[in-house]
């Protein structure tokens, strides 16, 4: 099978989008080699992450034959289509040739959220309209869309009016690091170098309202002061950020809270969730939340939001609580804190649940089985 791929987040995006290409597209090469892959790219930024693609000779990279790249991707990339004869064309992150359908050829989109449509007030009037128009208009051209949650597709049905038996959940898979078993010793060596304590209470995510971190600072005053662990965050952001740190002075939290902007590998972040007591991430919303699914796979307790698709994300072993509610996260606090039975059973069921639902085989046959009902 000839298989065409939106490669430009693969290229360029060293976070979400990115790393959801590059992990989809790298197991589909191990696990079906038989294919031919093909990536269609603006441009190509070196990088470690793209070095792999760039120099392998499993995966065909193809640039922009014109000067309006952003006129290519939109439109002229289906004429290099058809030269190669591509029987399959996946979108990876939201959009697909305006002239799609009129080329012929078969075409999924992969939709990761709706999040401007539901929380419009945290994009800008020509973000929403842009991602509106794009994300509509591939939607109604695929011949079928993954969503990454139960969640989105539910947005999909909603906003769009698609039909829902044209779209497939699949979820995500994490990069294989999270798969690998913790280096017990190098883990504590990590804490070691970054000066974090033994004990702490994690978040990860940028920083901004959607994640709602203030949440957490908030929960502080209701925790018992033998429980009030440091904080690590793991993330950055701009305004909202700005109003973080004022509400950690005025709740007189800065002593607890330590910040780690920016970390070299994903295999420090491994280590620093497998060494949490706990990871909180009490989100809004989220397409699919990533740091829950990593951290299960770290063997670390999850206490996240009940909404949106966070409970498909932790499983039936993880705490939710109301994203709007600061004594409830204390109290959640406290039981893992306080119960090593649950906290035992937190890991070893969260492990169990994240390792088979998001393993790289499992979702990547789902994935193979979408493309041969499209094609």
């Amino acid at each position: 099978m000839n298989i065409g791929f939106d490669a430009k987040r693969l290229y360029s995006n060293f976070t979400g989008l990115g790393n959801y290409s590059r992990t989809l597209v790298k197991n589909l090469g191990l696990f079906f080699p038989e294919n031919n892959y093909h990536l269609y790219t603006p441009k190509i930024t070196p990088h470690v992450e793209t070095d792999f693609f760039s120099n392998s000779p499993q995966f065909k990279t193809h640039l922009a034959d014109t000067a309006f790249k952003s006129y290519w991707r939109s439109f002229g990339v289906t004429k290099q289509l058809k030269h190669h004869q591509i029987e399959l064309f996946h979108g990876l992150s939201h959009e697909l040739p305006f002239n799609i359908k009129q080329s012929k050829v078969k075409s999924i989109v992969t939709i990761h959220d709706l999040i401007f449509k539901v929380y419009p007030n945290t994009y800008s009037f020509f973000d929403r309209k842009m991602y509106d128009l794009k994300f509509k208009k591939s939607c109604e051209n695929a011949d079928r869309i993954i969503a990454i949650s139960q969640n989105t597709k539910k947005d999909i049905v909603d906003f769009y009016n698609i039909d829902p038996l044209k779209i497939d959940v699949i979820y995500q898979s994490c990069q294989p690091i999270f798969f690998n078993p913790v280096d017990e010793v190098a883990a504590t060596d990590l804490l070691k170098q970054f000066n974090l304590p033994s004990d702490f209470l994690l978040f990860v995510g940028s920083i901004e309202r959607r994640k709602n971190l203030e949440l957490i600072i908030q929960a502080y005053e209701y925790l018992a002061p033998n429980h009030q662990l440091p904080l690590v965050i793991i993330g950055n952001g701009k305004a909202y950020k700005t109003e973080i740190l004022k509400l950690i002075e005025q709740k007189k939290l800065s002593s607890n809270i330590i910040w780690l902007h920016k970390l070299s590998s994903n295999q420090h972040l491994q280590y620093i969730y497998h060494k949490a007591s706990a990871l909180i991430y009490p989100s809004l919303y989220e397409g699919f939340g990533l740091p829950v699914a990593e951290a299960l796979l770290c063997k670390t307790p999850v206490i996240t939001s009940a909404v949106s698709c966070l409970p498909e994300a932790g499983g039936s072993h993880s705490l939710y609580i109301n994203p709007h509610q600061p004594k409830e996260l204390a109290h959640a606090i406290e039981q893992v804190l306080t119960q090593p039975s649950l906290v035992e059973t937190m890991k070893t069921e969260g492990y169990r649940y994240a390792s088979q639902t998001f393993s790289a085989k499992t979702v990547t046959n789902q994935l193979m089985e979408c493309y041969k009902k499209t094609i």
